[in-house]
């Protein structure tokens, strides 16, 4: 019984760590997904100085460190 308990504890505990809420900006279309161990953001700005307009790519953060960045 106390085994069981415990694996549904960490289970509980990684979901939490886990599952991202979205949060919409208002910058021209930039979402941010947001868990407590990592943030992965598809970024969409508006920028006067970019040919299109806007600023595209992805930006992926683990613990606050920045491990991928492709904006154009």
């Amino acid at each position: 019984m106390n085994k069981k308990l415990l694996i549904l504890g960490g289970m509980i505990v990684l979901l939490v760590l886990l599952i991202p809420i979205p949060y919409h900006l208002k910058d021209g279309g930039t979402v941010v997904y947001k868990a407590i161990t990592y943030k992965v953001l598809k970024v969409h700005r508006l920028d006067e100085d970019s040919e299109t307009g806007y600023k595209d790519g992805l930006i992926i953060e683990i613990l606050g460190f920045k491990i991928y960045d492709n904006i154009k």
